[in-house]
């Protein structure tokens, strides 16, 4: 009982920041997919799309303008590269992320001195909503790279299919942009775009490697600039390439199947052989302890 109202309003100020910040980013990736079909330019639709742009967005865009950060400094630019990784949720800065942090503290903070609670357990609930959306970006961090790897031998092979058809490698991409979905072909319209507006393809294949943080797509890129720099056919190293990811994939699993034995060690000594003991054991002891 005593931990039960720091408990809730923890849980109630994250659920609520949580929820309008992913009502806002639905409504944006709504509004983003609606412009990639439109055909003609509305003006009056983008005006009221511009009026009715986010207050939380804004909130945090005047804040963050506030806010002196080094953009130098080593947190800085880890938090950058972490966004960078996570597919930059809601195109927010590392400025506007700060300043989101502070926002949910001070919110808890603020309740916590409403309502009835304990100056230490206001102190601990404080720094738990602080490193809650770190948390939360990690989490998403992991995600996205798992689902990038697991669409990796899938867009080889399409990439693969169409530089063998006849396309040139640009053409092979948007081809391969028009069949897959997710992150990885996110990345790759992202390449593709910048590319297009004069970027060179080393650049461009470098920053998606930088983007994603994925060993196998670097890997891909180290051999897709090497072939380009020497002149070897882009066909068979994507071959060789959606190969070899296929390759390392199944070791990995091997991998953490062998790990699987070990695992499952810790929870069979600390669950399952006390309750084993008990029923074997268990009656001896009674009629023991009954006779003696």
């Amino acid at each position: 009982m005593f931990f039960l109202i720091p408990a809730l309003v923890f849980i109630s100020v994250s659920l609520a920041v949580f929820a309008g910040y992913r009502l806002w980013h639905q409504q944006q990736t709504v509004k983003e997919r609606i412009g990639q079909y439109k055909e003609e330019p509305d003006e009056e639709q983008d005006h009221q799309a511009a009026a009715g742009s986010s207050q939380l967005k804004r909130g945090l865009t005047r804040l963050a303008a506030l806010l002196t950060v080094k953009e130098k400094g080593p947190g800085y630019q880890k938090l950058r590269r972490q966004l960078l990784l996570a597919g930059e949720p809601g195109k927010l800065k590392p400025q506007e992320f700060i300043v989101l942090k502070l926002t949910i503290s001070a919110l808890t903070f603020v309740l916590g001195i409403i309502l009835p609670v304990s100056l230490t357990n206001v102190v601990v609930l404080v720094a738990v909503s602080w490193l809650l959306p770190d948390l939360y970006l990690q989490q998403k961090i992991r995600k996205r790279q798992l689902a990038i790897t697991l669409a990796i031998p899938d867009v080889l092979d399409l990439l693969t299919v169409s530089v063998e058809a006849g396309l040139g490698f640009d053409a092979a991409v948007a081809r391969v942009i028009e069949k897959a979905e997710g992150p990885l072909a996110e990345e790759l319209r992202r390449m593709l775009y910048e590319m297009r507006i004069g970027k060179p393809r080393r650049d461009a294949l470098r920053n998606l490697s930088e983007r994603t943080g994925v060993g196998y797509l670097h890997n891909f890129v180290t051999a897709v600039i090497q072939a380009d720099q020497l002149g070897v056919s882009i066909s068979k190293v994507l071959r060789i390439q959606s190969q070899d990811i296929r390759r390392q994939r199944r070791q990995k699993a091997e991998e953490e199947a062998m790990k699987a034995p070990i695992k499952m060690l810790l929870p069979l000594v600390g669950l399952i052989f006390p309750s084993l003991f008990i029923i074997l054991l268990g009656p001896s002891i009674l009629h023991f302890m009954a006779t003696f």
